[in-house]
This record gives C-alpha cells, sequence and structure tokens, in this order.
C-alpha cells in the first residue's frame, strides 16, 4: 500500500507526509523498491543498469554519473562496472539493486527479502553496505525477512506478521521480553505457533509482477 500497488480498505496512510492515494507519483519519487526477484537486465552492465534506473527518475546527467560512481564503491562493485549483469554471482546481482534503489536519493528504501539464498558472508557484506548508506543519508529502511538472526541484528523496530495481520511491533528486546524467550525466532514461534504455512498469493505476489513488468518494459 506504501508503493500505490494496493488500495486500503480503511484507514489513512501517509507516506514522507504524503498520501499514497492521492499523491501517487510525488509518492513514488520518494521510495526506492528492491524486489525479490531480480530486476535487473542481464544484457546491460552494471553502470548501464544504473543509468537507466536514473533516467527514469529523471536525475540530471551529471548527478547521475557522481551517485553511480559512489553507490558502487561503497557496494564494491565499481571495478566491475563494465561488465554484464549476467555474469555476476547472485550476492553481486543483490549489491547492485540495492545500490541502484539508492540512487536517487529516496527517503524510504524498501527491500523485499533481499538476502533470500544469499550465503552467510554476502548477507554480511550486503547489510554492512546498507547500514553505511543508511546512517550516511538518513534514509529510512523498511525490509521483509524470514532471516529471524538478520531482522534480530539489522532493525531497529519490528513488526511480526501472521495470515495477514500485525500480531505485535517493538524493538527486538521488548519482543523477546513480552514472550519470555531469548531468541527472536523462539519469540516468532511463541507468537504464531508452529504449524508449517502454506504460502498464497499476496501483495508479494503483486510485486513481483510489477517487477517483472518492470524488466519488460525496461528491455522494449
Amino acid at each position: 500500500m506504501l508503493t500505490t500497488l494496493l488500495k486500503p480498505t480503511s484507514g489513512v496512510m501517509e507516506l514522507d507526509g504524503l498520501n499514497p492515494l492521492t499523491h501517487k507519483n510525488e509518492v513514488r519519487k520518494r521510495f526506492g523498491i528492491v524486489f525479490q526477484d531480480p530486476s535487473l537486465d542481464g544484457d546491460l552492465t552494471a553502470q548501464e543498469n544504473m543509468d537507466f534506473h536514473g533516467v527514469l527518475y529523471h536525475v540530471p546527467h551529471k548527478l547521475r554519473k557522481h551517485r553511480t560512481e559512489e553507490l558502487l564503491k561503497i557496494f564494491e562493485l565499481w571495478d566491475r562496472r563494465g561488465e554484464q549483469v549476467k555474469k555476476f554471482s547472485g550476492g553481486m546481482k543483490r549489491r547492485l539493486e540495492i545500490a541502484r534503489g539508492f540512487l536517487h536519493t529516496p527517503r524510504i528504501l524498501f527491500l523485499d527479502e533481499p538476502t533470500l539464498g544469499l550465503d552467510p558472508q554476502s548477507r554480511n557484506q550486503l547489510w554492512n553496505h546498507v547500514k553505511e548508506v543508511n546512517e550516511a543519508e538518513k534514509v529510512t529502511v523498511f525490509l521483509t525477512t524470514h532471516y529471524m538472526d538478520e531482522a534480530d541484528r539489522v532493525a531497529h523496530r519490528i513488526g511480526v506478521i501472521d495470515h495477514g495481520k500485525l500480531v505485535t511491533q517493538g524493538t527486538p528486546a521488548e519482543i523477546k521480553e513480552q514472550t519470555g524467550t531469548t531468541s527472536l525466532e523462539d519469540a516468532f514461534l511463541k507468537l504464531t505457533g508452529t504449524t508449517i504455512r502454506d504460502e498464497s498469493a499476496s501483495a508479494t505476489d503483486t510485486m513481483r509482477q510489477f517487477a517483472k513488468m518492470w524488466q519488460q518494459g525496461g528491455k522494449r
């Protein structure tokens, strides 16, 4: 809903002081988004993917060039800027997607399970880079993850969602204290139960479809 893809059934929400329902274009300029499914163009180089994104967001050429170099260096991809993305490892692609999400200097960045499928070293490296940019540019980061240790490490506040409903929220320490547990994973299980969930179509599926449409549009 905050990314303007779904309409709320009730209530009022704001993103950076704007209502996503009535100010869609202004809201979209203020956030970046990294989908769970890849949305990079594998036939383009890392620098070309960044440049294409900057053009879509109307980032001036000089600033676009500066931001691309700055972010690719932060995410340790500058030396590989001229290579086609299809030759990158999974971790490199995720770092590039997140670097691209920061390109137009958003006030808010949405990350949809950004470390899914990555090895521990790549996950650690990616979060170090995200925290560096987060602190330097004061960007609010919303992330979804199934890695409870990851949420415990990087999140200032956590909302636990079960069957589409928010069951609790607070700092990692507050949630563990509330549930009388010593780990966030144990807290999550205590709040949601241990029954295996069957995933069904959700807002996440809508976002994935949007990512595919975005990718296809870039290849025309």
